[in-house]
């Protein structure tokens, strides 16, 4: 057999399998369209279903704001379309709450529309005639009351007004552990002629603190020292405004009035 005729006969081998090779070519590209076909069938079956539109609001993260209020105030209703929320617009909506402090909008597959929010702190309390009204870590003081009464460890403050004077003292209010926080009871805005931001407090183990709010936060942090130093059933005044010294209250029978400089 010469050459020519084994290239021959290799050729017609070879034949079959090209066409073979065409043949599932051809198949595969037939049915990527198709499939492309009835995928964009569901696509507009889909978009015109209910599964394309928000059948449910939820939030999470909120206390004091309510559900509704949260949902209303992002602008979503169920029902909307879920591809063409604008969740940049009902984020800064919520953001402009004076109670919310952060917000995020999620899609959850289906169509479930969720809303994170984190509150600003309630930091205290402020009484303003016979109610009591909460203040944010901001320094803003919240219209609502709050919900079962005012928390046994949350201080109190009177005088207050919605002011610069009350954002320095949420501040310094913030800049506290809780525990120091905790033990306060009563704030009272008492200013002197020599000074505007002069406090008075009324602390929950009976002693009372004079203090300025200007250094509210650097001093008070050294009080647990102070008072671990002190008689626990001689109460008075620890006066922080400069130093820091103990002047107990006057009693009958006293000879005079004790100090204790610290």
């Amino acid at each position: 057999m010469t050459v020519d005729q084994k290239k021959v006969l290799s050729l017609e081998d070879r034949i079959p399998k090209i066409k073979e090779h065409r043949k599932r070519k051809a198949n595969r590209r037939l049915i990527f369209l198709i499939s492309l076909f009835f995928l964009l069938i569901l696509l507009v079956i889909y978009f015109q279903s209910p599964l394309s539109h928000v059948s449910e609001i939820k939030v999470k993260g909120n206390e004091s704001v309510p559900d509704q209020t949260i949902i209303k105030r992002s602008g979503l209703k169920s029902g909307d379309n879920i591809w063409k929320l604008d969740k940049k617009k009902a984020v800064q909506k919520l953001e402009d709450h004076q109670e919310v402090k952060h917000a995020k909008v999620k899609i959850a597959f289906p169509n479930t529309v969720y809303l994170q929010i984190q509150e600003y702190k309630t930091i205290a309390y402020v009484l303003t005639g016979t109610e009591f009204h909460p203040i944010l870590e901001n320094g803003l003081i919240v219209e609502s009351s709050p919900k079962g009464g005012v928390p046994v460890n949350a201080p109190i403050l009177s005088n207050f007004k919605e002011d610069a004077i009350l954002e320095n003292m949420a501040k310094e209010l913030k800049e506290l552990k809780p525990e120091i926080v905790n033990g306060i009871s009563e704030i009272h805005y008492t200013p002197k002629k020599t000074d505007k931001y002069h406090i008075t407090l009324f602390m929950n183990d009976g002693f009372e603190v004079s203090a300025t709010i200007l250094t509210f936060s650097e001093k008070m942090v050294h009080y647990p020292s102070i008072v671990s130093q002190l008689d626990p059933k001689v109460k008075g005044v620890i006066d922080m405004e400069v130093g820091s010294f103990f002047k107990a209250y006057e009693t009958k029978g006293a000879s005079g009035e004790g100090e204790q400089q610290e």
